[in-house]
């Protein structure tokens, strides 16, 4: 009796039995798929994570802005006291200059008393009573000699002076100039007018100021006989 041949070569496979079942995609379109959606899994998290570097970004960069703004301005809103340079020159006291107050100008005459026919010798006295040094106008521009017997105003040097001048001079602290007029016991009047009557004499007293500028001195005494 022949048997029939059970070999694997001659045996007939099951249908749909080459390597897939039947029904499923091939494997190549499967593969395809996968890589698709991993691809996009992987560009969605990319996204994610830029975003959220930019968002971290931006943050970090507005919190850098504010605490700059915050150095400048010391705080919010206010504005930081200057620092004073460490280089910054010490002020220089000014230089002492003349005190012009403390200048002054006394009246004085050579005697107390006066003989009948003795001319009085009339003296201004300018002092600098300050610490350091002034310049004065000692000229007879600034010069007046004036001579009273109570409202009786008698004599004023001004009245007939033909010409004067300057004459500006230092004066160190403490120092004092001294300027002569020989008075000759006459009357005068303002413009160097005419005047016949002259001061009495028989024991009268007179009284002399002294003027440089504006400054007046105070009334020396004297007599006349």
């Amino acid at each position: 009796m022949v048997r029939q041949g059970t070999s694997g070569k001659n045996r007939s496979k099951p249908k749909g039995t080459a390597g897939r079942q039947s029904g499923r995609p091939p494997l190549t379109a499967v593969y395809r798929r996968r890589r698709l959606f991993v691809g996009l899994v992987l560009l969605l998290i990319l996204s994610v994570a830029l975003g959220g570097f930019a968002a971290v970004s931006g943050a970090m960069k507005g919190a850098s802005e504010q605490a700059s703004a915050t150095n400048r301005n010391g705080s919010d809103g206010e504005t930081a006291p200057p620092v004073p340079s460490a280089s910054a020159t010490p002020s220089i006291p000014a230089t002492p200059t003349c005190d012009q107050s403390l200048v002054t100008v006394s009246a004085s005459t050579d005697k107390a008393a006066y003989a009948a026919g003795e001319n009085p010798l009339l003296t201004l006295k300018v002092t600098n009573g300050g610490k350091v040094a002034c310049e004065v106008n000692l000229g007879t521009s600034q010069m007046e000699y004036t001579v009273t017997s109570g409202s009786d105003r008698i004599f004023s040097s001004v009245d007939c002076q033909s010409e004067s001048g300057d004459l500006v001079k230092t004066l160190a602290p403490g120092q004092s100039e001294t300027a002569n007029f020989p008075w000759q016991r006459n009357r005068t009047v303002p413009g160097c007018g005419a005047v016949s009557a002259k001061p009495g004499a028989g024991g009268a007293y007179y009284m002399f100021v002294a003027r440089l500028g504006t400054k007046s001195s105070s009334k020396a005494v004297f007599q006349l006989n």
